[in-house]
This record gives structure tokens, sequence and C-alpha cells, in this order.
């Protein structure tokens, strides 16, 4: 009998965010054999957080699969910092330094060891382990949505960096006078690209959204395939910055493909078209140009295979990570 019993050695995976907290059991072959979720009490104080995540976390104690748990792996809305296992989320203000890993293992309970990466580098891991990163070993993945997140494979192994950030592109400064950045600098990725701020673009330039609806990205989206000037002029302005983003990582590290997931990628050409011309105007050295951008394959789930990945790839976990 396998020592796991039927499923194999499982990982606990936690994806947290400001507007949720989801878990799940996930196997080797990356799927989600069980799952659990809570909204985030993202306006409450710090513990009231944590119940919500330790009720997650008793939801997928409760499956009798649960004995075939290895390790919890834990995707976070960051700043997050694997060295000390705190996090500070932007948008979950209770959590200021946050102790999530002591307490997530006392949670689970059983002696499990705990691994935190930011939610990009969870995103990465996923989509080098079961989605369009596959086969690649030089990689940035991105998570393009109400932030600009990221992170890296180079070597065909994930780099998360010292405390679980690296590869974080939203916030490279691509236009040195440009708008205040809410992280202190300016003109970075995340200030021109995400979301809301594509919305507020065009709403500065005049646009206004259709009837009935919000000036949201999903919005401006919809004005651009009508062939409005103003919102396809707000999603090549954002198509401009990460362009100018990827080809930066290009021509540091080297890598062969750009894949971006999150809200705003579901624009699929309006973003994906302007990308790749403006990228071949910014990534113009031999080694850095011909990078092949593409969209992510994993979706909603990506946090929560990535968080297994993650983990696999930090204990060396080979059934968690292998590609081949």
């Amino acid at each position: 009998m396998h020592p796991f019993g039927a499923t194999g050695p499982l990982v606990a995976a936690l994806d947290i965010g400001g507007t949720k907290i989801a878990g799940a059991l996930v196997d080797a072959d990356g799927q989600l054999v069980s799952r659990a979720r809570r909204p985030t009490p993202a306006g409450e104080d710090g513990e009231t957080v944590m119940r919500a995540v330790a009720e997650v976390v008793a939801e997928l104690r409760a499956d009798p699969r649960w004995p075939a748990a290895v390790a919890v792996g834990i995707g976070s809305a960051g700043p997050v910092d694997a060295a000390h296992g705190t996090v500070s989320p932007v948008n979950v203000p209770g959590w200021r330094d946050f102790p999530l890993v002591p307490r997530v293992a006392e949670a689970a309970g059983g002696g499990l060891p705990v691994v935190l990466t930011g939610d990009g580098v969870a995103m990465t891991a996923a989509e080098h382990w079961q989605g369009a990163a596959r086969g690649y070993d030089n990689a940035l993945c991105m998570v393009v949505s109400t932030g600009v997140g990221g992170g890296l494979v180079l070597g065909g192994t994930l780099l998360p960096g010292p405390t679980g950030n690296a590869g974080h592109i939203g916030h490279i400064s691509v236009d040195l006078d440009g708008d205040l950045c809410p992280c202190g600098s300016r003109g970075c990725v995340e200030r021109i690209a995400s979301g809301p701020n594509i919305a507020r673009r065009a709403v500065d330039s005049g646009w206004r959204p259709p009837a009935g609806t919000f000036p949201t990205a999903a919005a401006v989206a919809t004005s651009a395939r009508a062939g409005d000037p103003l919102a396809l002029a707000s999603f090549d302005r954002a198509a401009q910055a990460l362009a100018a983003g990827i080809a930066a990582t290009a021509t540091l590290v080297e890598i062969h493909v750009a894949v971006i997931g999150g809200g705003v990628a579901n624009a699929g050409p309006l973003l994906f078209d302007p990308l790749r011309e403006h990228l071949t105007r910014y990534a113009t050295l031999s080694f850095a140009a011909g990078v092949e951008v593409v969209p992510a394959k994993l979706g909603t789930d990506a946090g929560l295979v990535g968080a297994a990945a993650a983990a696999g790839h930090a204990l060396r976990l080979e059934s968690f990570t292998s590609v081949g």
C-alpha cells in the first residue's frame, strides 16, 4: 500500500488576499482534491483575519485525506517576509509584521513544515509547474490585476529570494518623472498598468464608462473593443509600461518567456497585441530580444497550485516541482 494512501502525498495550500482566503489539498499532479474558502475580513483586526484563516485550515483538516499532507504552502498578498514568517499585506491593514507562519503551523497541528511566499512568486511556481511556463528554464510570470506582481524562474529553478518577493516587477520604475506610487517611488509599472490605474487614466483623459457600468478596467476594455480612442490609449499605455518592465527584466537576467495572468489579462488582444509591439522597441539587444509573451493558463487556481509548488521547491519535494 502507498505510504500516503490512495492519493499519494498532498500539500495543504493557502491563498490569502484582500478579498478571499482560499485553501486546498493539492496532489502531486497539481489537482485540488479538497477546497475551503472564507471571505477576508480585511477591515477587521489581525486576530479576526487569523480566525478566518484558521477556519479554512480546520475545514481542510476535517477532510479524511488530510493525513496525507506533508507540508503547508502559503501564497499571500504582500509584502511578505519569508525569512521571518511574517506578512504585512497592503490590503489587510490589521496584519503588520503578523507572524503568519507560526500561527498557521499551530492551526495545522502535527508539526507540518510551513512555507510562505508572496502571491506573485506562488503564481510563478504554478505556471512553471503546470502552466504556460512549463518547459521553460528562464521565465518571468506576472499577475496584472488590482496590483502588478510577479516572480522569476532562472536556470529551471524558482527564485523566491530571501524574503519571498523576488521578481516583483510591479515596482520597477519605468517613468522616472511619473506619478507617485503608493510604494513611495515614481512611475512604477503597477502605477500605470494595474486595473484601477487603467481606469483612472481613462477617466482623467475624458473617457466615461458605458451606461450602467462602473469605471473599471473591464469597462475600459468594453469601450476599447467598440473602438473608443481614449480607452484604447489607456490600454496602450499599460501595455507600454509592461513591455518596458519585461524588457528590463530580460536585459538583467535573460528570460525567454513572459507569462501574464490576472484580471487585466482577460482583455486579451487589447493588451497583448500592443504589449508585443512595444516589446520589440524596448528589448533590442540580441540576448533580450525575442521574449515570448503568453497568457497564463491556470486562472484563479494558480495561487493554490503555486503555494503547493513553492512549498515543494523549498522543501525539495520532487513530486511537487517536477515538470518532466
